[in-house]
């Protein structure tokens, strides 16, 4: 047996097409979502007919694929008709009313926006839309600073359907009551997949992703495992690249648990997002974080107001909560004598690198 048989040769490459393991890369076919894209469908149908179309509250935890399902509607809408306007917007980084207007104007087109105000933008956005459908997407509306736009949007929008996604139920209760009573829509709830499920997934994923034959089962397998731990796609998908690139690295032929194995110890570097794309202030309590590192919420906040950080502590919470959402730090609840507090860490992913 040749010792270089194994071995890639100079050119060689394991993969086939990397970017499907991407988490916004919107698959030909969604596995497992049918029924919540065609809850998605019906409330659109509407404007099809030139009326005016329902709202819809969706929600559920990370990575069961909200958004992808929401995305794969409105990608089938823009090839039916030109008579309904599809508009996607995250919150995350347009979470004002100003930046909100702003990126849909982007969105339709429009130029020299620099230095309009938002009733400008508004005004745009109004003269265009009202002259058909139009679908609005919010995404992460959790991360929002404030929700005026969307008053704004009920009111003076006539044919639109209005979809919200939150991984929190609760957001809709923090609406402003004259939202809520204007928005009034339907709930959707997301459950978690289920190990079969994510197993489906990862399969599709990874056979248009990679050669055929370059996965040992027992490499999968330990993938599925890790994923269906987390009931999170996105750590699959982050799993199987980063093996795949180990592998290559070692120029193997095939994607071995050594791999995966190092795969899973990179993993408490993985974000959902990128650190750069957090607010000044949310930096700030990252960087707290990492310093103090295992203390509790409490303190963590003390050593925030020492540095002339200005928020109250509900707000500080928030943000907190949004830093474990997406991964830059994980949250442990614990009881003492002094009553129940929540520790802050700075790693995350605990669980995964304990393989």
């Amino acid at each position: 047996m040749s010792l270089f048989k194994e071995m890639l040769a100079g050119g060689e490459t394991i993969f086939r097409d990397p970017v499907v393991l991407d988490y916004d890369f919107q698959p030909k076919i969604m596995k497992f979502r049918e029924q919540e894209q065609m809850h998605f469908a019906t409330v659109i149908k509407p404007l099809l007919q030139g009326h005016t179309g329902r709202n819809l509250f969706v929600h559920g935890a990370p990575g069961i694929g909200k958004t992808t399902a929401c995305k794969h509607v409105l990608r089938e809408l823009e090839e039916t008709t030109e008579e309904v306007i599809p508009l996607y917007v995250n919150c995350w980084k347009e979470n004002t009313t100003f930046k909100v207007f702003y990126r849909l104007c982007e969105e339709l087109g429009f130029k020299f926006l620099v230095n309009k105000k938002t009733n400008e933008l508004f005004s745009l956005l109004k003269t265009k839309l009202n002259k058909k459908g139009v679908v609005f997407v919010f995404d992460e509306v959790d991360k929002l600073e404030d929700m005026d736009f969307l008053y704004t949007i009920l009111e003076d929008i006539y044919r639109k359907s209005i979809i919200v996604l939150t991984n929190y139920r609760d957001s809709y209760s923090e609406m402003d009551k004259r939202i809520r009573s204007r928005f009034a829509p339907e709930f959707l709830a997301f459950r978690p997949y289920t190990e079969q499920e994510i197993r489906g997934i990862l399969e599709q994923r990874r056979d248009y992703a990679f050669i055929p034959g370059c996965w040992e089962e027992e490499s999968f397998n330990e993938v599925v495992e890790q994923c269906a731990e987390t009931k999170d796609v996105r750590i699959g998908l982050y799993l199987m690249r980063e093996a795949g690139t180990i592998a290559e690295e070692k120029s193997a032929r095939k994607v071995l648990p050594a791999h995966v194995a190092a795969a899973i110890t990179k993993v408490e570097n993985f974000h959902i997002k990128p650190t750069e794309d957090l607010e000044q202030d949310m930096q700030k309590i990252l960087a707290l974080i990492q310093e103090k590192n295992g203390s509790k919420i409490g303190d963590v906040y003390t050593a925030y107001v020492e540095s002339n950080g200005e928020m109250s502590y509900k707000s500080f919470q928030r943000r907190i909560a949004k830093l474990d959402e997406g991964r830059f730090i994980t949250t442990e609840k614990v009881s003492g004598k002094d009553g129940n507090t929540t520790i802050l860490h700075f790693s995350s992913h605990k669980k995964l690198t304990e393989f």
